[in-house]
């Protein structure tokens, strides 16, 4: 197959010769033959594409195909993706369907091998890959990293375990990631000193500066749940060689209002250098990763894209390889079947089960405090009094009940308390839930859970919204993660659900991204697994009642 020859004219921004000049950019067979100064050029700009430097393509509720196509039109040419989400339902067999899926479309995928499947013993997820299955991974020519090394405590009391999989990363000349929230002083000079290379999961500036000082790289992190811009993104003025921007997790809604480029106009908008940002935002991460992505210099593959001006960064054109992927705002990649793949033990529950018994009138129980923008809780305690000899929802605080449910095996749920996420009447559930993927559900009373766990289990994953005259499920077919539609009807049906959501009463502005995460244990402070309620601060379980 002949790849596309052309010329395009235009201003090219030189981004590490912090200089912008008219010229032509030459393209031949997909490569960049030259690139030829010229007096004068129309005034459109020439530029690498911008690259998301860690995220999970899961969590956008897309294939990797489908991911490509929204993600194109916002000027984005590549991803470093980390695929332990799907790797936590499938193991390696869910990495294997990711690289064949992202084959199919003209975008530089960057995948990693997932580091920690499952992320603890803490929880029941349905695989696992060890560090014989890492090594396989690492072998491949299409595996550019170890993925986020989340269990930085193994790192710190070199657990055999997790010091191969890092060794095995450095055999192989791969770089690792790094996931350490709060991790400071001497304990992150020695996560770092292990050869952890990167962070993306600082919340102050400060814990960022001390990572700097040990030659960790930062991400500045702006997903659908997480955001860390505005306390890092001085990093720009003070580290542009040390810092790049990501999404880690970003709903298919957010995806099609944009990706990076937001970021670059937010960093403008604050008055950071242009170059620095585009450093950040374009070189950085392909410079790390070594991903096979081309950075507009000779020789180096076709990928670059077209904006109207260096202030509003309006994406005219997309290039790949040469080829035109995006322009005026719609994707030119063609949508490609999607094989569906999954693991889900179907079974089918009663209120019974979510039941809490009360041995008193009252009784203190730990409550998990979701924090809106924020992947870390604060642990409560609160006086919930009995009602029918059980413990139930009290909306006057706005506490309700959070339930955990395997999926993978029959097993009880596990019960705990939850604020902030304001609903007044029915119940909200998903099936991803990081990073094992059970049945995550929250609601006001025992009836709600259930039906909406219900409703998952009888479409085998997705996310619903049911109560008050609320029925609303969006199936996620591929791995309870992932939709089989089209991105932009995925997109519309996500944005239905959302709006469920506050219909029944939740302010947040990302219920479902903010649910997603309560049943995290590598995050700090208290969260739910399928086996208990998790302190992450002592990493052992607690009991709900407190008193």
């Amino acid at each position: 197959m002949n790849k596309p020859s052309f010329i395009i004219t235009g201003q090219i921004v030189d981004i590490e010769g912090r200089r912008c000049y008219p010229g032509a950019v030459h393209v031949e067979q997909g490569r960049i033959s030259r690139l030829e100064p010229l007096s004068s050029a129309p005034t459109r700009y020439i530029l690498p594409g911008f690259v998301d430097a860690h995220v999970h393509v899961e969590s956008s509720m897309l294939v990797p195909s489908e991911f490509a196509r929204l993600a194109t039109v916002h000027g984005t040419v590549g991803t470093v993706s980390d695929p332990h989400e799907i790797a936590n339902v499938l193991g390696t067999e869910g990495v294997l369907y990711m690289l064949r899926n992202a084959a199919s479309v003209p975008f530089r995928f960057c995948f990693g091998a997932p580091s920690c499947v499952p992320a603890t013993t803490f929880e029941t997820a349905g695989d696992a890959i060890d560090a014989a299955g890492v090594d396989a991974l690492l072998r491949r020519d299409d595996i550019y990293y170890l993925s986020e090394m989340m269990n930085y405590p193994g790192v710190l009391h070199q657990d055999a375990e997790v010091m191969a999989k890092i060794a095995a990363a450095q055999r192989y000349g791969k770089p690792v990631d790094g996931h350490a929230p709060g991790l400071q002083g001497e304990d992150a000079a020695r996560y770092i000193a292990a050869g952890i290379s990167t962070d993306h999961e600082c919340f102050t500036l400060e814990e960022a500066l001390g990572k700097l000082q040990h030659g960790m790289k930062i991400l500045i992190r702006e997903g659908s749940a997480a955001r860390n811009f505005e306390a890092l993104a001085p990093l720009l003025q003070s580290h542009p060689q040390m810092v790049m921007f990501c999404s880690d997790d970003k709903h298919p809604d957010n995806l099609v209002e944009g990706h990076i480029n937001l970021l670059v106009k937010r960093a403008l908008a604050k008055g950071y250098d242009l170059y620095n940002i585009l450093q950040a935002a374009c070189i950085n991460p392909v410079r790390h990763y070594r991903m096979p992505a081309g950075l507009l210099q000779p020789q180096d593959p076709a990928d670059f894209i077209v904006v109207d001006d260096l202030r509003s960064f309006n994406i005219l054109q997309t290039f790949i390889g040469g080829e035109c992927v995006a322009a005026a705002g719609k994707p030119l990649i063609a949508p490609v079947p999607v094989e569906t793949v999954n693991r889900f033990h179907s079974a089918y529950h009663t209120p019974e089960d979510f039941l809490l018994p009360a041995t008193a009138t009252a009784h203190t129980v730990r409550v998990i405090e979701a924090i809106e923008g924020q992947l870390i809780t604060r642990p409560l305690r609160a006086t919930l009094r009995a009602q029918g000899g059980k413990l139930v929802s009290d909306r006057d605080q706005d506490i309700l009940k959070i339930a955990v449910v395997n999926r993978y095996h029959k097993a009880p749920p596990a019960i705990g308390f939850i604020r902030n996420f304001g609903i007044r009447h029915g119940a909200i559930a998903s099936t991803v839930a990081h990073d094992s993927h059970n049945i995550i559900a929250v609601g006001v009373t025992d009836e709600d859970i259930c039906t909406a766990v219900n409703a998952l289990e009888q479409s085998h994953g997705g996310i619903c919204a049911i109560g008050a005259g609320v029925n609303e499920v969006m199936p996620l077919p591929v791995a309870g993660l992932m939709s089989a539609d089209d991105g932009y009807q995925a997109a519309a049906r996500y944005s239905t659900l959302d709006k469920a959501a506050k219909a029944l009463g939740s302010p947040m502005e990302a219920p479902f991204m903010t649910l997603s995460f309560m049943a995290l244990l590598v995050i700090p402070h208290l969260k739910l697994s399928d086996k208990g309620l998790f302190d992450g601060d002592r990493f052992a379980f607690t009991g709900v009642t407190a008193d």
